[in-house]
């Protein structure tokens, strides 16, 4: 299964990339993390929207949960309906912190998830909810969707390692575009890189077009070969006319930056980019381009355009999907979506932490994190979640790893 992601403006978050797991996550170490908050025993409470729009993903995620916590292996599984709503997901919970149980497992949606959270931390519970919104992380909720930071951050790293480091981006003027802007200027700020040049571009043809040629910086970049054309021809000698020729075949100097971080997502957007670029004079090999881990999903289409083919974006490595992707296809005779590694990590990872001391920080902060269907993973006391993904390349028929996934984390790098 390819990391596919979910549409930018999403309820579960912003723009998440999913993918099918693998045999669930095992402890790297269990080494304590300090005190924190947390139960030691209990029920795990499943929080998830069984009616309502939302109620086939709901099953999904069910479906993914019961194979980490398949009934009699302990520990217990409750599974609550939200209805898809913050006020059905706070009853939920609510019932379930009467019924004693130990650990929250969902909600799904960034909007039920901010509405428990207070809820499960005065009851003393953690929560894993399988949300990518960053900006839910706060100690004792960690969202385990594959964040833009993530993946920002990666790309960002393995550009930097090739002496990319003068960083310009261009993004959608959309929720999700402005999220990667702020993941881009933390990861310039962690690289001590300068300040990215970031422009935004709305959602027509024209505005893109402006877009790309502010960000190109064409007309100055060209005024000075034009000015000395133009000099040559006033001449009006055979010698002139020969270097006014001579000039007109010259590059126009590169941009200020060698790499360029794309936000766009659909295939419209980026066979007008495939023009634009060039046209302005932003090109590999001078400009790297770098993009979202959503591109995965789109890669073999985005090959089609030459010059795209070397653009790198991070993603989990497939591979790791394969033991999930067997044990899905055989319990429910079909595929599992892109979201249900996402409730099997969780559940698997409440399996071992209640074999291991139990729901607590300290457990499931371990400083050598866990193994999970998308990679090594692990949860950091403030809430956030760090991923080691691989990073991909445009390339022909398929996109290629060029950078290995972690897997460890114990390096600043990784």
């Amino acid at each position: 299964m390819g990391c596919a992601g979910q549409v930018p403006n999403s309820p579960y978050g912003y723009a998440p990339s999913f993918l099918g797991g693998g045999a669930g996550p095992a402890p790297a170490a269990l080494t304590a993390a300090g005190p924190g908050m947390g139960k030691t025993s209990g029920n795990v409470l499943l929080l998830l929207p069984l009616s309502g729009p939302l109620a086939p993903v709901g099953q999904i995620l069910e479906n993914a949960v019961k194979l980490a916590l398949p009934a009699g292996s302990g520990p217990g599984l409750d599974i609550r309906d939200t209805g898809g709503t913050p006020a059905g997901a706070v009853a939920a919970a609510q019932a379930g912190i009467a019924a004693g149980d130990g650990i929250i497992l969902g909600p799904l949606t960034a909007v039920e998830a901010r509405a428990v959270a207070p809820v499960a931390q005065n009851a003393g519970l953690n929560m894993l909810t399988f949300s990518n919104d960053p900006t839910l992380a706060q100690p004792g909720v960690w969202p385990l969707g594959i964040t833009p930071d993530q993946q920002v951050q990666r790309v960002l790293q393995v550009a930097a390692d090739d002496g990319r480091t003068q960083l310009a981006a261009l993004l959608p003027d959309t929720d999700f575009g402005h999220v990667l802007a702020g993941a881009i200027t933390d990861g310039t700020n962690a690289l001590s890189e300068p300040a990215p040049q970031i422009t935004f571009y709305p959602p027509d043809f024209n505005g893109l077009n402006r877009a790309v040629n502010q960000l190109s910086d064409f007309d100055n970049r060209g005024q000075g070969l034009e000015e000395e054309i133009k000099a040559a021809q006033d001449l009006g000698t055979a010698a002139g006319r020969e270097r006014a020729h001579e000039l007109q075949h010259q590059q126009i100097p590169p941009p200020s930056f060698n790499a360029l971080f794309i936000g766009a997502t659909d295939g419209d957007t980026l066979a007008e980019l495939a023009n634009f670029l060039p046209y302005y004079d932003v090109n590999p090999p001078q400009v790297q381009y770098l993009g979202p881990g959503i591109w995965s999903t789109i890669a073999p289409q985005m090959a089609h355009q030459s010059v795209f083919r070397g653009a790198l974006y991070a993603a989990p490595d497939p591979a790791a999907a394969a033991v999930f992707d067997a044990k899905y296809q055989a319990a429910y005779g079909a595929a599992p979506p892109d979201i249900a590694d996402v409730a099997f990590d969780a559940a698997a990872l409440a399996k071992m932490a209640a074999a291991s001391g139990g729901y607590t920080s300290a457990v499931l902060t371990a400083p050598g994190g866990f193994t999970g269907t998308d990679g090594v993973f692990v949860l950091q006391p403030n809430g956030q979640v760090r991923r080691g993904l691989a990073v991909f390349q445009i390339a022909p028929g398929a996109p290629v790893i060029t950078s290995a996934a972690p897997t460890q984390l114990n390096q600043p790098g990784n």
